[in-house]
């Protein structure tokens, strides 16, 4: 039953159990004043909102907000009730720090919320001032070992979602290496066939013209007709060969749709052109890469709960349209990623242009030229995100 509980939910249900324990010896001693009771139901609730997809949920202001309260109703518990149970809900709130705030912001967060309990314990509870303050290192002491537990639950998974998006963009990376050495396959058979069947044949062809011209009777007739064939067969071996050279070119559609596989709390749409084919392996990577750059720039910074891919052929090449629903900025300051992006599509003759608004999330134009193909256009195909477990799977197929 508990290994299908990730680390996020564990931490969850047994933070709940801990609150509504704590609830047994409150009712025992019917804690008088009803606002004990509304900051014991406030902790509750706001412990159980931050809680809800721990590790995967995006964070907004509000929670922090939520935080603070979490904080203050636990203090208020130990206040209004007159006892330490206050500080073991400091010690359940110290496991949701690791998920919101940076490793010095949280243990700064922890150590004050636990000095704070010093008046509660020296004034309330009659405690002297020394032993107040051992107390109150007592519960810092439970609650920093909470708060490591929590961290390392924190960075595995991490962890596991960095070995995800590597294991995607490895799908992605491998589905592109097994296209172009499809293509390169491909590429030196219509070689090979061209250059010794079709030449021998080309040569047996003018051969035996000559001896049409030489033989006589009944021979020069089965002459005849073996030039016929031989000619039959050249034209069917220089079709072969251009039907294989017609159809050398890299599916985009299985080289990208394992970037949109399984990313946690972000809802990525693809709308890829049928057939989605670039004959030029060196492009494929370069919108491979643009398009890992565009999903890892999203879940790292955009706070984004959705993004659209749309690809599109134009004049002489294709079209990429990125956009997300996450905060968006006031002014753009581009990183490493967003570099590289631009002199990736750069060395081709691409560019990529960016607007953004706050509130309004990223808008990415990209265009990469590619050689002319009249049999590009196609009719749109959506490919959206399939749910965890599942593949991808176009309408077309469905």
């Amino acid at each position: 039953m508990f290994a299908r509980l990730d680390h996020g939910r564990l931490l969850r249900y047994s933070g709940l159990f801990t609150w509504a324990v704590i609830g047994v010896p409150l009712l025992y001693s019917w804690m008088q004043p009803w606002q004990g009771w509304l900051a014991y139901a406030a902790f509750g609730a706001a412990y159980a909102w931050l809680t809800t997809g721990l590790g995967t949920r995006r964070r907004h202001p509000v929670d922090f907000v939520l935080l603070l309260v979490l904080t203050v109703a636990a203090i208020a518990v130990c206040y209004y009730s007159e006892t330490g149970l206050g500080s073991v809900l400091l010690m359940v709130a110290a496991c949701v720090l690791p998920w919101m705030l940076s490793l010095r912001v949280g243990v700064a967060w922890l150590v004050l919320s636990q000095l704070v309990m010093v008046p509660v314990f020296v004034q309330l509870l009659g405690f002297p001032l020394f032993e107040g303050i051992m107390q109150s290192l007592l519960y810092a002491g439970f609650a920093g070992f909470v708060y490591v537990t929590s961290l390392v639950a924190c960075q595995q998974a991490q962890a596991r979602e960095e070995q995800r998006r590597l294991n995607s963009e490895l799908r992605a990376t491998r589905a592109l290496l097994a296209e172009s050495v499809r293509v390169n396959e491909r590429t030196r058979i219509s070689r090979e066939l061209h250059d010794l069947l079709g030449h021998h044949l080309t040569a047996l062809s003018l051969n035996l013209e000559v001896a049409n011209h030489l033989a006589v009777g009944k021979a020069q007739e089965h002459v005849s007709q073996a030039h016929t064939l031989a000619k039959l067969l050249l034209s069917d071996v220089r079709e072969a060969v251009s039907q294989i050279r017609d159809s050398d070119a890299i599916d985009m559609a299985a080289t990208l749709l394992p970037l949109a596989d399984n990313v946690p709390g972000l809802h990525i749409e693809m709308r890829l052109p049928m057939p989605f084919l670039i004959d030029d392996p060196e492009r494929a990577h370069v919108l491979l890469r643009c398009t890992q750059e565009i999903v890892t720039n999203v879940v790292r910074h955009a706070r984004a709960t959705s993004l659209d891919l749309d690809y599109s052929w134009y004049d002489d090449g294709i079209k990429l349209q990125a956009r997300d629903d996450g905060r968006g900025a006031e002014g753009l300051v581009a990183g490493n990623g967003l570099r590289g992006m631009r002199e990736r599509l750069a060395a081709y003759g691409g560019e990529v242009e960016i607007e953004t608004r706050p509130g309004n999330g990223f808008c990415l134009t990209l265009s990469l030229p590619l050689m002319p193909a009249p049999d590009r256009v196609g009719l749109p195909l959506r490919f959206p995100q399939a749910p965890m477990g599942e593949s991808p799977v176009s309408e077309a197929a469905a």
